[in-house]
């Protein structure tokens, strides 16, 4: 069979999954969070989600800092 180091090293260590999942979390909320959202303009969130699919911890991370109050909720 072969061996596929990744699960190797998870089933070894559970730190190497959390190191593997907790730079995705930021970036998932973000898309999540953008989508639920309107944003003054269609463009802006075109950027914003362009932003975290293409640059995804950076782009993630930039939304919660920066874009987050941008957005206003849909009810």
């Amino acid at each position: 069979m072969f061996k596929i180091p990744v699960i190797e090293v998870i089933s070894t260590s559970p730190w190497a999954l959390l190191l593997l999942v907790l730079p995705i979390l930021p970036n998932l909320w973000a898309i999540l969070h953008i989508f639920r959202c309107d944003f003054n303009t269609a463009q802006e969130k075109m950027v914003w989600i362009a932003l975290a699919v293409f640059v995804p911890l950076l782009g993630g991370i930039a939304y919660l800092v920066l874009g987050r109050r941008r957005g206003v909720k849909v009810s």
